[in-house]
């Protein structure tokens, strides 16, 4: 299915090892730019931080995008990098905004609900029936998301982070959404095309308020803009390139290697110890993900 639908689409198939593989580093690449975003969001706020990592993004994307003479895109598929971009722009204010008040291996745990309510959409917006596993898949999600919030009262953290957890629970219902237009995307444009227009529509969502909230980041923050939006461009060509060549279903566990990568920068560079309580909510949504995902007994994905 995923090689016929990359011939089709004019991209040469591939292995779905391969593209693992390739999604795998993408995502890595994404936990480290998270890791430099959180400390950026610390230190100037969610919103300047990433006005200006947008922008560094597309002026990489766009010195790519023309070096490369890529064409400019169709208007259907321009539409379609508008509303990706512009639901991307919500979801990262909301997902940075959180993250800078939670700790940053909980922060991901709970950005993995989305595969769970990318259930629901697809049940609204495509007319697909939930069977009673993914309705079950969802309680045991759900309940996750408590455990883990749970450990966050248990670690009297106050409200200012469970303020961050609500916020990173709504950037993840957002991202749900994405997961779906970024295989519809990814069928239509290139990797630099996708990447570039991302940064671009981005940064131009973030200017909208940059008169009242903008001001110029300090020389001290500038490597740290500068390589979070190196890692951010990288990994969008990284993911664009691997859904293109293998379907969301088989993509999407990777996903959840970012909690190792969380835990691990969570550790070494903030100092953030990932409690025993948000390990099993973790893995409580992890697996409720992976027993939505489970195939149907007559050979279709659910």
């Amino acid at each position: 299915m995923a090689g016929r639908a990359a011939r089709g689409s004019g991209v040469e198939p591939v292995g779905t090892a391969v593209a693992i593989a390739v999604a795998t580093l993408g995502i890595a690449c994404f936990s480290a730019m998270d890791a430099l975003m959180k400390g950026l969001s610390i230190a100037m706020g969610a919103y300047n931080a990433l006005l200006w990592r947008t922008a560094a993004g597309a002026v990489i994307g766009g010195a790519v995008f023309v070096w490369r003479r890529q064409r400019w895109p169709s208007p259907p598929v321009l539409r379609l990098h508008l509303l990706r971009g512009t639901l991307a722009a919500a979801m990262a204010i909301l997902f940075f905004w959180g993250l800078a008040r939670v700790p940053l291996a909980q922060g991901i745990a709970l950005s993995f609900v989305a595969p769970l309510v990318a259930l629901y959409l697809a049940a609204l917006l495509l007319k697909e029936r939930i069977e009673p596993a993914a309705i079950a898949a969802s309680v045991l999600g759900f309940a996750g998301v408590l455990v883990i919030l749970g450990g966050q009262a248990e670690a009297g953290l106050g409200p200012e982070a469970f303020a961050g957890a609500v916020a990173i629970l709504v950037s993840a219902i957002l991202y749900a959404y994405n997961i779906v237009l970024m295989r519809r995307q990814a069928l239509v444009a290139g990797p630099i095309e996708v990447a570039f227009f991302m940064s671009l529509i981005m940064t131009a969502c973030f200017a909208l308020a940059a008169p009242f909230l903008a001001f110029i980041p300090d020389a001290e923050h500038v490597p740290a803009l500068a390589g979070a939006a190196l890692l951010a461009f990288v990994s969008l060509m990284l993911l664009s390139w691997a859904y293109a060549r293998a379907e969301a279903q088989h993509l999407a566990p990777v996903e959840y290697t970012a909690f190792i990568w969380a835990s691990l920068f969570g550790l070494l560079i903030f100092g953030e110890a990932v409690r025993p309580l948000t390990l099993i909510g973790a893995a409580m949504i992890v697996g409720a993900c992976l027993m939505a995902a489970r195939r149907r007994p007559n050979g279709q994905g659910c």
